[in-house]
């Protein structure tokens, strides 16, 4: 058993001992020990480490509910007499709060365990591999490794634990001119050798941004969108496209699709896939999670439903977290190979990222941002040069839709870099995709 396994049991222990009859309570618990590096032209610049645990105590008694977050320090006694003080606050609170006529507990006994313990790789083999491979490149940026910890407990007897060890190097290759390829190298089982190829990979892509900028005029080229680029727009879909809610309430940018109104291409499925990835088997509302089909075939199958969702519109909880947002979306692979994106694309647009994405028309799940790191134009399966900045604009049921010619074999891990508090286990399996008409509009 890890250290912060024994304290979060340690808390739970004396939080059961302290409660009153009539209350019930769950517990979520947070935790990370993560190595931070910043880079500037391939070179140390900031090194760190961060360690911290936080606990989220909910007290609940006769139809009323609060919560309170408490920031763990070193001291176990101290930990507890905080939890006490704010156990006590809540109970101060409660009856001075309406009843909550959603409120919705998952009172199963259920106990969930998984420890992701890979080790991982040495500081000094990674800063070794990025001199090697990019010294005398303009290399920017930010690397974070080490365990990330979740649990859950509740008065019920529901116990949750989840541990995983992981990495995310996530960096940009600047040119002379000011342009940049964006890479990134993540995952839970380190490989020299494909960290290796991920910065050989950029080193060819910024060769060719030293070629004479491309300006295109707006209207619809084809295009090979890149993992990277499939993931600011499926990460869109995370804005509430799945949500119960949501669709209960006519807010979903996919309204039409779980209406049966629409439907996307027959290579499109997608799904919920929280077994082997960064995300806990179990929600931060204290109900095992599950894998769940979201789309099969291009089209609606399940939607993520949170347990208040559930007692609002009639529906049945499946794990889903409060904000019914996908953890661990994955899309299924398709049958073009790697190799062959550049002779399959033809003539077109290669495209690495998207970025600064929006809704332009949220009901027809129609979406603009921006082309930029590493956008190429291509003529006869040859990279000619780079594009200038453009916006996009299109909708999804024609980005994934009538206008999907096929989805790459391989897929990349991208795991989540927000460190906006914690660090994020949020991942996406995505491929690549190759379409026959994207809209520029300026």
């Amino acid at each position: 058993m890890s250290i912060y396994q024994q304290r979060f049991e340690d808390l739970l222990g004396a939080l059961r001992d302290a409660l009153q009859p009539g209350e019930q309570f769950t517990l979520g618990y947070s935790a990370e020990q993560s190595q931070f590096v910043r880079l500037n032209h391939a070179k140390v610049r900031q090194a760190g480490e961060v360690s911290q645990a936080s606990v989220q105590l909910r007290l609940v008694n006769e139809g009323r509910q609060a919560e309170q977050q408490l920031t763990l320090g070193d001291d176990p006694e101290l930990d507890r007499q905080r939890l006490f003080e704010a156990l006590a606050q809540l109970r101060q609170t409660l009856p001075l709060l309406p009843l909550d006529p959603y409120l919705s507990l998952d009172e199963s006994p259920w106990h969930s365990h998984s420890l992701h313990a890979q080790p991982l790789p040495e500081l000094d083999e990674v800063l070794a591999l990025v001199e090697r491979e990019a010294g005398d490149l303009d290399l920017v940026g930010i690397y974070a490794a080490g365990p990330i910890c979740r649990g859950f407990a509740s008065s019920f007897g529901a116990f949750g634990w989840h541990q995983a060890n992981s990495f995310n190097f996530d960096w940009s290759l600047f040119h002379a001119d000011g342009q940049a390829v964006k890479a990134n190298y993540a995952g839970q089982t380190w490989s020299s050798e494909a960290f290796a190829a991920r910065l050989r990979q950029a080193r060819e892509q910024l060769q060719h941004l030293g070629r004479p900028a491309i300006t295109l005029k707006p209207g619809s080229y084809r295009a090979y969108l890149a993992p990277a680029a499939m993931d600011e727009i499926t990460g869109m879909l995370c804005w509430g496209g799945f949500s119960a809610q949501d669709l209960a309430t006519g807010n979903s940018p996919l309204q039409r699709l779980y209406n049966g109104d629409a439907r996307l291409s027959p290579q499109v499925t997608l799904s919920e896939q929280v077994s082997g990835s960064l995300s806990p088997a179990f929600s931060d509302e204290g109900s095992p999670r599950q894998d769940l089909c979201l789309i099969a075939e291009g089209q609606a199958q399940q939607r993520l439903v949170s347990a208040r969702s559930a007692a609002e519109f009639g529906l049945t909880a499946n794990g889903a977290d409060s904000y019914e947002s996908p953890c661990a979306l994955s899309l299924a692979a398709g049958s073009l190979p790697n190799e062959e994106v550049l002779q399959r694309l033809g003539t077109g647009l290669y495209i690495s990222n998207l970025w600064y994405l929006n809704y332009s028309d949220l009901p027809a799940a129609r979406m603009t941002g921006l082309t930029r790191f590493a956008t190429f134009w291509v003529e006869n399966g040859q990279i000619q040069g780079p594009v200038s900045t453009m916006r996009f604009d299109d909708s999804l049921y024609h980005l994934l839709g009538n206008q999907l010619e096929a989805l790459t074999c391989e897929r990349e891990m991208i795991l989540s870099t927000s460190t906006y508090g914690q660090r994020s286990t949020g991942s996406s399996h995505l491929p690549g995709a190759l379409v026959k008409g994207l809209t520029l509009t300026l």
